[in-house]
C-alpha cells in the first residue's frame, strides 16, 4: 500500500511556542486578554458552530471563571493570536449550543481546529488520570502552562504520556483484508488489528507480534503507512500494511471474538447486510480500510456491490 495522505487530526497549524510555557504568569495574563481565543472542553465535548459540511470550533473570549479552571496554553497563530484550552464544568443542555465530541466532528474541522481539539482532549485526559505523584503519592499541581504537573513534596516534574500503538492492514496473497472484532465490541463492528508497542520493541516487531498473538498469522513485508494522534485517552496510532505468510486463523479468544478474510466484494456485502460497523471517518482505521478498498465506503459501496450482481 502507498502511504496515507490527508489523515485527520495530523495537520495542526499553530506554533506551540513551547518556550512561552516557562513563564509562570502566562496563563493568567492570556486569560485576562480579550484577544485570546479560548476553547472550552466539557465532559469530552467542545462547542461547535456551522453545518455538517462547514463546522468550526466556537472559540470565545476569556471568562473570569477561566482563571480558576484547569487551563492549557495551546500555542499561537501566524497573527500572534494566543489560544488557550480550559476544562469547564458540566452544563445543562442548550438548544442553541452544539456540543460535540472529537470522533463526531474531527473530520469536519479545519487543520487548526482539529489540532486544537485533539490537543485539549489529550491534555485533559492526562491531567484527569495523573493527579498524584508516581513516586510519593502526593497530589500534584499543574505547571508549565498546563503541560506538566509538579510534585509539591519532591519537586519532580511529570509530563503528559503518549502510548504508541500499531494498527495493521494485513492482506493475503489474494489481496483479501483481515478484519476482526474485539470481545468488547458489539456484533457487527469489525476493523483492522491494533495493539500497543512494548518496551524494547521496534514498530515492525510490534506489528508482527500483535498479529501472531491475536490471530496466529505470521506476517512479512511490514510497511509504514502513516500516523495519527488518537487522544482516547493518549495514543499515537502508527499505521502499517503487512502481508500474511499463511491465512489459517487461530484466535486468542481473550483478545479477538471473531476474525475473517474479506475481498472487496465481501466487504460491500457485509456493509449492506449490517455486519460491518464502519469506524468513524476521523479514524486512521477507517482510512486504512478505505485505502485498501479503493474508495470511500459510505459513498460507493452500495453501487459497487450492485454492479457486481
Amino acid at each position: 500500500m502507498e502511504s496515507l495522505r490527508d489523515l485527520s487530526l495530523v495537520g495542526g497549524t499553530l506554533d506551540r511556542a513551547g518556550l512561552r510555557r516557562r513563564d509562570p504568569d502566562l496563563l493568567s495574563v492570556l486569560l485576562k486578554d480579550p484577544l485570546t481565543r479560548v476553547l472550552e472542553f466539557v465532559a469530552g465535548r467542545a462547542q461547535v458552530i456551522g453545518s455538517d459540511r462547514e463546522t468550526s470550533l466556537f472559540l470565545r473570549e476569556p471568562d473570569e471563571r477561566d482563571l480558576f479552571r484547569l487551563a492549557f496554553f495551546l500555542g499561537q497563530g501566524a497573527d500572534d493570536t494566543a489560544y488557550v484550552g480550559v476544562v469547564g464544568e458540566a452544563q445543562e443542555p442548550s438548544e442553541s449550543a452544539l456540543w460535540r465530541n472529537l470522533r463526531e466532528v474531527g473530520v469536519l474541522l479545519s487543520d487548526r481546529d482539529a489540532g486544537l481539539f485533539a490537543t485539549v482532549q489529550g491534555l485533559a485526559n492526562w491531567h484527569a488520570s495523573h493527579r498524584h505523584c508516581s513516586s510519593c503519592g502526593a497530589v500534584t499541581e499543574p505547571d508549565q502552562a498546563g503541560w506538566t504537573r509538579r510534585c509539591p513534596q519532591e519537586g519532580t516534574e511529570h509530563y503528559p504520556r503518549t502510548d504508541p500503538a500499531v494498527i495493521m492492514a494485513v492482506t493475503d496473497a489474494s489481496d483479501r483484508l483481515l478484519l476482526a472484532r474485539s470481545p468488547h465490541w458489539p456484533e457487527g463492528r469489525l476493523s483492522v488489528l491494533a495493539g500497543f508497542v512494548e518496551p524494547g520493541e521496534s514498530l515492525e516487531a510490534a506489528v508482527a507480534r500483535e498479529v501472531f498473538e491475536e490471530v496466529g498469522v505470521v506476517v512479512e513485508q511490514v510497511r509504514y503507512l502513516g500516523n495519527q494522534p488518537w487522544p482516547f485517552p493518549s495514543s499515537l496510532m502508527l499505521g502499517f500494511s503487512a502481508r500474511a505468510v499463511d491465512t489459517a486463523l487461530h484466535l486468542d479468544r481473550d483478545e479477538i471474538a471473531e476474525a475473517l478474510w474479506v475481498s472487496r466484494a465481501d466487504l460491500g456485502k457485509l456493509v449492506l447486510a449490517g455486519r460491518f460497523g464502519i469506524s468513524p471517518a476521523v479514524s486512521i482505521a477507517r482510512r486504512m480500510i478505505e485505502h485498501w478498498y479503493g474508495a470511500a465506503i459510505d459513498q460507493t459501496v452500495e453501487s459497487s456491490v450492485r454492479s457486481q450482481r
